[in-house]
C-alpha cells in the first residue's frame, strides 16, 4: 500500500536540487531540502506518539516549516487541520473538542494562552513559529525514511467550514480528493515545471493549500511565497513569477497602485481569482489595466475546485466557467430536487472525485447535503448558460464570504444580542469594493437605549477572528420578517446594498 498525496507530491521531490521555494530576503529551499525537512516533521510527529488516524491541529503562522508540518501529517499518516491563526482561544477549544486532535501545534507566542486549551481537550501542545523555533523541532527524533501507508480512501485533511444554522462542521478530504483536484488543474492551467507561482494566500484555506500549493508540486514548478498579501512584495515578485493565485481584495489592492501595469506583469502567463465573487468591474477594469483577463473559478471546502474559466478560451466576467473535467454539476429544483433545464436558476449541485467524505462525526447533516448519488448540495443557486458556462446568482444559505474567508451570521449575532442596548441582530454580507463582501451588522436597540457602534466592535474585539466583526453597523427600529416571522434577510441585504460602494469604504 502506497501514501497518494505523499507519494505524487513530495516523494519525487528526494535528490532534486532545483530550487522549490523562492523566500524574499532569505535563501531559497531546494526540492531536495524540502524533502528532508517534510521527513522530519514526520519523524517529529510520530516520535510525539501520533498514530495513523489521528488528527493534529496546526495554528501557525504561515512559512516553509509550516508547510512542511502539513504534508509531514500525511507522511506520518494523520490527518491535518489547518486553523486560522486569527482564532481566539475560545475558537480553537470547540475545534480541538470536536476533532480530537491528539495533537495541537501553535506559534510560540500563544503557548501560554493555549496551553489550558489543549490540556482540557486532552491535547498536547507543541509550538512552530514562522523563524523555525519552538518545541516541536526540539522534538524532533530522527526523520522518517518513509511514509506511513494509506488508502486513497483514507482522510487527509480535516477543514472546518462555517454555515448558518449551527456550529463550523468539519469537512473530510479524503486523499483521492485532493489529488484528484491538483492533477485535474494543473491539466486545466497548464502547469509545468517552468512555472513560478508568487504565493500570497494564507495556507489554513483550501485555496492556498489545496489549489496553489498542491497544483504547484504535482506539476514540479516553484513559488514565491510571502508571508500574507502586501501590494509593495507582491509588485517586487511579479517580475520572477509565471503565475498567481489570489482573492478578489488582491485585484483591488493592485488596481490602486500606479506601479500596475501591463510592463509589469508583460512575462506572467496567468491570473487566477477565487474564494469570493469578483466584481465584473475589477475583471474589466484589470484587462484595461494589464491586458490579461483573471481566470474565475468555482470550489468550495467540501469540493475542492469544481468549475473554470477555460484557459483557452472565453473567460467570461461574471461567470466562473464549465466544470473542470471529471466534474458533474447539475442545477435542481431545491424543493424537489429534479433537474431544470439550461438557463433556469436551481441549486448547484456538484459530483465527482473532487467531492468530500463528509461532514465529521455529522452524519444526519452529512445524509442532508451528500445524495446517495454522490451529488454534494452545495447551498448556492445558479444557473447554466447556453455555452454551459456557470453563473453564481446568490446563496440559498446566507453564509458570508468576506476576503476570502467564511462568516456564519449566527455565531456574531450571538454575541452581539449579548450586549444590554441591544433587542435584536441581523448579521448580513453586502458588496464591498476590496472585500468582495463585508460584514454588515443591522441593530435592534433595546428599549430606552441607544446602541453605540463603538461599544458593540468592543463587545466582540478578541472573541472571534477580526475578520468576521463588522464592519459597519446600521441601527433600525424593527427587522423586515415574513408571514411565519423569520428575518428576511434578502430585503435587508438590497435594502443596504450599497453600503460600502456608494463612497469610502470602510
Amino acid at each position: 500500500m502506497t501514501n497518494p498525496l505523499h507519494d505524487a507530491l513530495i516523494a519525487p521531490l528526494a535528490g532534486q536540487d532545483r530550487v522549490l521555494i523562492h523566500r524574499p530576503g532569505r535563501s531559497a529551499v531546494t526540492a531536495a531540502q524540502f524533502h528532508q525537512c517534510v521527513l522530519a516533521s514526520a519523524g517529529a510527529l510520530r516520535g510525539l506518539g501520533v498514530q495513523p488516524g489521528d488528527r493534529v491541529a496546526i495554528q501557525v503562522e504561515k512559512s516553509t516549516d509550516a508547510l512542511a508540518l502539513i504534508f509531514g501529517a500525511v507522511a506520518a499518516g494523520a490527518v491535518f487541520v489547518p486553523l486560522n491563526p486569527a482564532y481566539t482561544a475560545d475558537e480553537v477549544a470547540y475545534f480541538l473538542g470536536d476533532s480530537g486532535a491528539r495533537l495541537l501545534v501553535a506559534d510560540p507566542v500563544r503557548s501560554d494562552e493555549l496551553a489550558p486549551v489543549a490540556a482540557a481537550a486532552g491535547a498536547r501542545l507543541e509550538t512552530l513559529g514562522a523563524d523555525g523555533q519552538g518545541t516541536l523541532p526540539r522534538a524532533a527524533a530522527a526523520p522518517a525514511t518513509d511514509a506511513v501507508p494509506r488508502a486513497s480512501g483514507d482522510l487527509a485533511a480535516l477543514l472546518y467550514t462555517s454555515g448558518t444554522t449551527g456550529r463550523s462542521k468539519g469537512a473530510m478530504l479524503t486523499h483521492d480528493n485532493l489529488l484528484s483536484n491538483a492533477e485535474t488543474l494543473a491539466q486545466a492551467w497548464r502547469f509545468g515545471p517552468g512555472d513560478v507561482l508568487l504565493h500570497a494566500l494564507p495556507i489554513f484555506h483550501t485555496h492556498g493549500l489545496f489549489v496553489a500549493t498542491n497544483t504547484v508540486l504535482i506539476s514540479g514548478g516553484s513559488m514565491i511565497v510571502l508571508p500574507r498579501f502586501d501590494v509593495g512584495a507582491v509588485l517586487d515578485a511579479l517580475p520572477r513569477a509565471t503565475v498567481m493565485m489570489g482573492v478578489p481584495t488582491f485585484y483591488t489592492r493592485l488596481l490602486a497602485d500606479a506601479r500596475l501595469t501591463r510592463d509589469a506583469v508583460a512575462h506572467m502567463r496567468l491570473f487566477t481569482s477565487g474564494s469570493a465573487p469578483l466584481l465584473a468591474e475589477t475583471h474589466d477594469a484589470f484587462a484595461a489595466r494589464t491586458g490579461h483577463m483573471i481566470l474565475e473559478r468555482y470550489g468550495m471546502t467540501e469540493t475542492n475546485m469544481s468549475t473554470s474559466n477555460p484557459y483557452d478560451g472565453a473567460r467570461r466576467a461574471g461567470t466562473v466557467g464549465p466544470p473542470l473535467p471529471g466534474v458533474e454539476v447539475a442545477i435542481t429544483d431545491p424543493d424537489t430536487g429534479a433537474p431544470l433545464p439550461d438557463g433556469a436558476t436551481g441549486m448547484i449541485e456538484v459530483r465527482g472525485r473532487n467531492v468530500f467524505a463528509g461532514y465529521w462525526k455529522m452524519p444526519d447533516k452529512t445524509a442532508a447535503e451528500l445524495r446517495e448519488s454522490g451529488f454534494f448540495i452545495t447551498g448556492d443557486l445558479g444557473l447554466v448558460d447556453a455555452d454551459g458556462y456557470l453563473h453564481i446568482v446568490g446563496r440559498a444559505k446566507d453564509l458570508i464570504i468576506s476576503g476570502g474567508f467564511n462568516v456564519y451570521p449566527r455565531e456574531v449575532e450571538a454575541l452581539l444580542d449579548e450586549a444590554e442596548a441591544v433587542a435584536e441582530s441581523a448579521v448580513i454580507g453586502v458588496p464591498h469594493p476590496d472585500f468582495g463582501e463585508a460584514v454588515l451588522a443591522v441593530i435592534v436597540p433595546a428599549p430606552g437605549t441607544t446602541p453605540d457602534p463603538a461599544a458593540l466592535a468592543g463587545l466582540l474585539a478578541g472573541r472571534i477572528a477580526r475578520y468576521k466583526a463588522p464592519k459597519g453597523f446600521e441601527i433600525v427600529d424593527a427587522l423586515p420578517r415574513n408571514a411565519m416571522g423569520k428575518v428576511q434577510k434578502a430585503a435587508l441585504r438590497a435594502r443596504y446594498a450599497h453600503s460600502f460602494t456608494s463612497g469610502e469604504t470602510a
